[in-house]
């Protein structure tokens, strides 16, 4: 029955280090994205066309109406 307690309490102890592990790579900015800004820049275009195109057929809707 000993051997449950001391294994519980190294698990939890592993847990504990492993989680702080965890809090600290997240503070320092490990897991942030530099890919997808660099990315983004290459396909920009095509989201402000057809944002465009979006704008010019809702004003022809709205003429049709008028």
């Amino acid at each position: 029955m000993s051997v449950i307690y001391v294994l519980l309490s190294i698990s939890i102890i592993v847990a504990l280090f492993f989680f702080v592990a965890f809090i600290v790579s997240v503070r320092s900015g490990q897991y942030d994205d530099s890919y997808t800004p660099s990315v983004r820049m290459l396909f920009e275009d095509e989201l402000v066309k057809e944002s465009s195109k979006a704008q010019e057929s809702k004003k022809i809707e709205q003429t049709k109406m008028n």
